[in-house]
């Protein structure tokens, strides 16, 4: 490991605004994030498989009225992120390090306003699918945790992981789904918010259009 990279680690693990294994709050955050983790009730926003959380911190700066989780296994990624929320004062955002198949430890049912998926791995081979973070085993995740009206989104430049997820979504019973295969050139636009995260402006220089969607699932009352 490199120094530069074992320094991230250690840093994550001493910054306050991000959870991981051995900190006290790790297995008792369940339900009180709000409570415990933020200094206001607002509604939350998860960023899933966030990186170094460009995302993340970009949507807490746009929305203050908002508090965002970013989450990634990774604890030196995570650390960029953290870091610059403390550097800049963003108290609406934190840091969960976890695999994200574990949501159901750490999140309540209805705990959750949105969803953010930000160009995710795609997962092109078959043997990948399972780990797609748009398939239904993660989906019925997003499902138990999201608010009624809760929205899920994707980003990504894979037109392969954006059919299926518009293959894989209608089983879900979802309404209002909206989308694009071209982000920026679409009225959808105003979505953008003007964030980028290093993936998305590598893509974007080699011509590759950002395909976009939301939707909401329908919950039974």
């Amino acid at each position: 490991m490199s120094r530069k990279k074992s320094d991230r680690f250690a840093l994550s693990r001493a910054l306050s605004n991000v959870l991981e294994s051995g900190k006290p709050l790790y297995e008792t955050i369940k339900g009180k994030w709000n409570e415990i983790m933020f200094e206001k009730q607002q509604p939350i926003v998860l960023e899933l498989g966030c990186g170094k959380g460009e995302y993340t911190v970009g949507l807490a700066q746009v929305f203050p009225e908002k508090n965002f989780i970013g989450i990634d296994i990774k604890g030196d990624r995570i650390a960029v992120g953290a870091k610059f929320a403390n550097e800049n004062s963003l108290s609406n955002v934190a840091f969960l390090r976890t695999k994200i198949h574990q949501l159901l430890d750490f999140f309540e049912k209805d705990e959750i306003s949105e969803i953010w998926i930000t160009f995710p791995d795609p997962q092109p081979l078959k043997s990948g699918i399972k780990r797609r973070l748009t398939n239904p085993r993660f989906l019925e995740l997003y499902k138990e945790i999201l608010q009624n009206d809760g929205l899920l989104h994707l980003k990504t430049d894979s037109e392969l992981l954006f059919d299926y997820t518009l293959e894989v979504l209608p089983s879900f019973g979802v309404e209002e789904l909206v989308y694009t295969k071209d982000l920026y050139n679409s009225e959808l636009n105003v979505r953008h918010y003007g964030i980028k995260t290093r993936f998305e402006q590598i893509f974007t220089e080699k011509g590759y259009n950002i395909n976009y969607l939301s939707a909401k699932f329908k919950h039974i009352s």
